[in-house]
């Protein structure tokens, strides 16, 4: 058949921020998706022959339906799909595909399963089914072939193959590239070469720099799975961008701060794009990457392409957060594409002990399948609970992880153990004695809840503390960051202070700070040697008198009964008993040993933490494709609300008026729409379910943001504490 005949679609290109029509004819759209085609393959990104010559089939007659007449009356007069006498063109499309062509009846009904479910315009079996009239008269014109009565069903059950989960991946994939005009990927051809440019600058300084042990079993195990724990400070990001080496890669970590951090050190630092050209190396995927972008780069066009790419995972690095990535274990309408392109890739797993029991039960599920489907998977991590390594070991290590631990004798941390709750007295007597003997004092504060921080801060300031510094997640966005800079600087290595910082999980992984003194809470083991990790970072400061004081007591509320609390009771009880006996220098070497007699399969069995797991494990790993909407995907169960706090607005408010008119406008352009209601979230603080249901009668007013989007003015209290609840009752939340 003569497909340059038809018309394949009208096509919106934006070119120069201008809107172009352009007709494409379902022959030129369709040698679009196979010239994608063969550019992943040439790529050696299609690992099985079978699975490429099974797509190319589906590339060619994904769209042979729309040559029907009333889809081509549809797009030359430009009106809406009728459904009394139009059939979707996926649908149609099967018709065209001779079963005859397969040496394997399965691999028929899996390019049946990747035409039919290329889109989702209607319920596609359903129309196989019911609308067998109006599908015969419309393609009445046609040489097409019949579709016995099985074949609904053979395509319904085989939704779940592998092979055609990453034929109708791959197909989309093409197909999306195709439409979008857009590059369908971006060869990774620099990264080792950027990386021996980094080495050689060190060596500008150091003729003798040369790349750590554990950075070198990365390069030498770029053909394998790895698992590496590894102490602060060893380079893990290096390792693994040598990991990854030229070939298309994601890295996934828990916070978008330390998403941040990393990605301006790989895209300036190393890969060294500049911000002024086109970027075409390094991505930043997480909920706010595109108004990060456009903090960082003037140019509309530039910031627009590069996030929209970034979107379909074109780019050849991507430094992403968790449930960016990791969702596709539900099964969404659409999931299959990711899976496509993670079959060809490399996932770099960082500080895999930072997840709660849900997020690593999708992360363990994800990592089983992206290897199944031929992609790789390191996990680098400071620490790592020996229930997590049986989690990925088992079956005799079926996923063919290597192993490496990189730790040292040194001694950094020094440890004070008190059988008590944290107590400000001990905190104060501390500084005021470093303040007498004129030695740096830059002392660290690491609470469980924004209560306790806020209340320490209080019973600090009461003393006259000189510099007393307070950071946590309930500032607003302006006040949390300008807070962040103050303590990146304050909390560098070389420099040397006086004063005291509060604050919660949030310093755990997030921020690369270098205190000479840490006073914690205990929550958990692994929560605890990520604190000790903001103390002597790079182990240069002596550490002969006690520089980390460990107060083991805790609110009994935090701990899990039920559904309240949120520190698990067990692995609480059995962290404190591992330290119980601890006093004095703990060597790098020790930690990982305390880790490993602790947090043992046999010992977490029985806690609300493996329970959780094992329950959100077996629900994911049992829902069938396309049960759950992809709206609906919650990787995270945290209720949050962004509020403006009444006493905020009310002292910006001629700033916010301001930007509310600049929204409101219609001749703004996207890039400044945005950038002004960034402006007006910089206001905003986030705050619990049980927040709002306290200030349900306190509502101001509401300020219109877009479309669908409103932020409330609230009457709260906000301070130099940050938010504080009106009420004296004890409800804690999981925020940080």
């Amino acid at each position: 058949m003569d497909l340059s005949k038809f018309t394949a679609k009208l096509y919106k290109i934006i070119k120069e921020d201008k809107i172009i029509k352009e007709n494409k004819t379902v022959r030129e759209h369709t040698d679009d998706l196979l010239n994608n085609l063969e550019f992943l393959n040439d790529l050696g990104y299609i690992n099985k022959e079978s699975i490429y010559n099974l797509t190319k089939i589906a590339c060619e007659y994904h769209d042979y339906g729309k040559v029907n007449r009333e889809f081509q009356n549809r797009i030359k007069n430009e009106t809406k799909f009728n459904e009394e006498k139009e059939i979707a063109h996926n649908v149609l499309s099967l018709y065209f595909i001779n079963p005859d062509d397969f040496e394997e009846e399965k691999d028929y009904y899996r390019v049946c399963f990747a035409v039919l479910y290329h889109h989702y315009y209607c319920d596609g079996l359903k129309v196989l089914s019911e609308k067998t009239d109006l599908i015969e008269n419309l393609l009445s014109e046609f040489e097409t072939y019949e579709l016995d009565e099985f074949t609904p069903m053979e395509i319904g059950d085989i939704k779940s193959d592998d092979e055609a989960i990453l034929i109708k991946g791959f197909l989309n994939k093409c197909d999306f590239s195709a439409s979008g005009n857009t590059e369908i990927e971006y060869k990774n051809d620099f990264l080792e070469e950027s990386l021996e440019g980094l080495l050689n600058s060190w060596k500008i300084d150091n003729k003798e720099a040369k790349w750590n042990e554990l950075q070198q079993f990365a390069k030498d195990n770029r053909d394998n799975n790895i698992m590496v724990v590894a102490q602060t400070g060893m380079g893990k990001t290096e390792a693994g961008l040598h990991w990854i080496g030229n070939n298309k890669g994601f890295f996934i970590l828990p916070l978008k701060t330390a998403i941040n951090a990393i990605y301006d050190r790989v895209s300036n630092g190393i890969v060294k794009e500049n911000n002024n050209e086109e970027k075409h190396k390094v991505a930043l995927i997480h909920s706010d990457s595109l108004s990060y972008y456009i903090s960082q780069n003037e140019d509309t066009n530039i910031v627009l392409d590069h996030h929209r790419e970034g979107k379909q995972l074109s780019i050849p690095i991507s430094i992403a957060t968790l449930d960016q990535i990791f969702d596709f274990v539900f099964k969404y309408k659409g999931y299959e594409v990711k899976l496509a392109t993670l079959s060809y890739s490399k996932v770099v797993i960082d500080e895999i002990q930072m997840y709660s029991a849900d997020l690593l039960a999708y992360l363990i599920l994800g990592i089983k399948t992206i290897i199944r489907l031929g992609g790789k998977v390191a996990i680098l991590t400071a620490t790592l609970a020996p229930f997590v390594k049986d989690l990925l070991l088992e079956d005799n290590n079926k996923l063919g992880f290597v192993e490496g631990t990189f730790v040292n004798e040194l001694k950094r941390h020094n440890l004070k153990i008190y059988d008590d709750k944290i107590n400000a007295d001990v905190i104060y007597n501390k500084y005021i004695d470093n303040k007498e003997k004129k030695i740096s004092n830059k002392i660290l504060v690491v609470c469980n809840t924004i209560k306790k921080a806020q209340e320490i801060y209080n019973e600090l300031k009461d003393k006259n503390i000189d510099n007393l510094n307070i950071l946590h997640s309930k500032f607003i966005k302006r006040d949390r960051a300008y807070k962040e800079e103050q303590i990146l600087e304050f909390g560098k290595t070389n420099h040397i202070g006086d004063g005291i910082w509060i604050s919660t999980q949030i310093v755990e992984a997030s921020l690369d700070i270098d205190f000479d003194y840490l006073f914690t809470e205990l929550s958990d083991i692994n929560a605890l040697f990520q604190r000790l990790g903001r103390c002597n970072r790079k182990g240069v400061k002596p550490a002969y008198d006690y520089n980390c004081y460990v107060f083991l007591q805790i609110e009994r509320n935090l701990l899990t009964n039920g559904d309240k609390g949120f520190i698990d009771k067990k692995i609480y009880e059995l962290s404190k008993e591992a330290l119980r006996n601890v006093d004095g220098l703990l060597s790098e070497e020790e930690k990982v040993n305390i880790i490993n007699r602790t947090l043992t399969t046999e010992n977490i069995k029985g806690s609300d933490y493996w329970s959780k797991y094992t329950e959100f494990f077996d629900y994911v790993s049992g829902l069938n494709p396309y049960e759950v909407d992809k709206k609906d995907v919650k990787l995270r169960n945290i209720i949050s609300f962004d509020i403006i706090p009444q006493c905020i607005y009310e002292k910006n408010e001629s700033e916010i008026e301001s930007l509310l008119e600049i929204i409101n406008d219609e001749k703004t352009d996207k890039i400044n729409r945005i950038k002004s209601i960034d402006k007006i979230k910089s206001f905003t603080v986030s705050v619990g379910q049980y927040d709002i249901e306290l200030l349900k009668n306190k509502l101001i007013m509401e300020l219109e943001v877009g479309k669908y989007e409103r932020i409330p003015v609230y009457k709260c209290n906000y301070s130099e504490l940050g938010f504080t609840r009106n009420t004296k009752e004890d409800v804690y939340d999981n925020f940080i």
